[in-house]
């Protein structure tokens, strides 16, 4: 008999919010889960810069005029939700751990693995941060490396290598102050750029070691994959609103009018139509300037900002020695990898193969979700099918556990009052 839940995923973005609400089927008999998307809804950000509440009021109001736009849609009240975390304060590292076996006949428990995460993940860290997330890598079992799970192989030593993602400590709160206010719990807090690995990147490419680059509206999200595991993750602080930014001063043009500019010029590049060299603006409402070149505004405007966000990503990987170990390329997602010439400069600045991410893995109502910039949404959605809900497993505990150890206290209590 199939299980049916309801999960949710809500990006807090720099350009939009975005809330997807799925029906998870888990098939017990062929270990099969389908994803089906049944409400989706966008609203326009306020409150938010560069994927940081900057307004909590403002922040508040648009997550609650994008939740409520999906549970209309889908006919059902949020009251938990996958929240994607971005922004210029999180960083990551790696780190090591090691233990003894505990079992003395030497077979590995679920118990060591945690001991050996548990040590991994005793770094120090200022008060200011907290981690998000602790992601072991690789195991090695008595100096066997490349081990992916070591549960019940035998050994004496245990070691993990772990990849650990920290955040600033008040933009969490922050974040989750707004969320809560909303009336909706946190079920858990995902980093943006491993949300939307889990919808663009393959497995193969991730095995062969790969880097995605999901550009947003205020900030980048950069996530290098190797031997299947993530390595490396950071953000940069520069995003699509730059381009607009950029074609606003560059022709004197208002905000609104630079992004219609931006809009315009990647659907005729993708209808690969109208050939013209130059472009009418006076179609679009622009009074301030009448045509102007294609050339001008590719060359001279767009693709040196987008070659910016290229050499920025380049150099943190070189910082990081991982550029020349990443042989499957590059992929490019988020809502600025539709913008023309995306992937000319990519390949130009990394020197590396590059395709333009589309998420993939749901199904149900994916028509206006299928493109790159709903990528870490339906991302979130992947990761919350794949990872059962804390609660139902401290719950379960609950149940189980501590009323017999109370039980067994009582009667070992009453043992011993009868004693002598």
């Amino acid at each position: 008999m199939q299980k049916t839940r309801i999960i949710a995923g809500v990006e807090l973005g720099s350009s939009k919010v975005t809330t997807l609400v799925a029906q998870v089927n888990e098939d017990p008999v062929n270990l099969e889960t389908s994803i089906n998307v049944v409400g989706a809804s966008s609203f326009e950000s306020k409150g938010i810069k560069k994927g940081q509440i900057v307004d909590i009021e403002e922040a508040v109001e648009s997550i609650i005029a994008s939740v409520e736009g999906a549970e209309r849609m889908a006919g059902y009240n949020l009251e938990k939700a996958y929240i994607a975390l971005g922004g210029a304060h999180v960083r990551s590292q790696n780190s090591h751990g090691v233990v003894a076996v505990s079992d003395p006949q030497g077979e590995i428990t679920v118990n060591d693995v945690d001991r050996a995460v548990e040590a991994a993940s005793a770094i120090s860290l200022p008060t200011s941060r907290e981690v998000v997330h602790v992601l072991s890598r690789d195991f090695v079992v008595d100096g066997e490396t490349g081990v992916k799970d070591p549960i019940g192989m035998s050994g004496v030593r245990l070691e993990v290598d772990t990849h650990i993602i920290t955040a600033a400590t008040s933009t969490m709160k922050n974040l989750r102050k707004a969320v809560n206010e909303v009336g909706i719990q946190i079920e858990d807090l995902v980093f943006s750029g491993l949300a939307s690995a889990e919808a663009v990147v393959s497995g193969t490419e991730k095995e062969l070691g790969c880097v995605l680059i999901d550009i947003g509206g205020g900030t980048t999200s950069v996530a290098v994959f190797m031997d299947g595991s993530l390595t490396y993750s950071g953000v940069i602080p520069v995003g699509a609103r730059n381009v607009t930014n950029d074609l606003a001063i560059g022709l004197r043009v208002s905000l609104e009018t630079a992004e219609k500019i931006k809009l315009v010029l990647s659907a005729k590049k993708k209808k690969e139509e109208d050939m013209s060299d130059e472009v009418d603006l006076s179609t679009m409402g622009v009074t301030e300037v009448k045509k102007i070149s294609k050339k001008t505004l590719l060359e001279g405007i767009i693709r040196p900002r987008l070659n910016e966000i290229f050499t920025m990503v380049r150099l943190e990987l070189e910082r990081e020695g991982i550029i020349n170990r990443i042989p499957a390329g590059a992929i490019v997602t988020g809502g600025c990898s539709e913008t023309v010439g995306v992937a000319d400069s990519a390949k130009r600045m990394l020197s590396l193969p590059v395709r333009i991410g589309v998420p993939r893995g749901v199904g149900g109502l994916i028509d206006d979700i299928i493109t790159p910039s709903f990528a870490t949404p339906v991302g979130l959605l992947i990761y919350g099918a794949k990872h059962l809900p804390k609660e139902n497993l401290t719950r379960f505990g609950k149940k189980i556990k501590l009323p017999s150890m109370g039980f067994l206290g009582k009667i070992i209590d009453s043992i011993r009052d009868l004693l002598p």
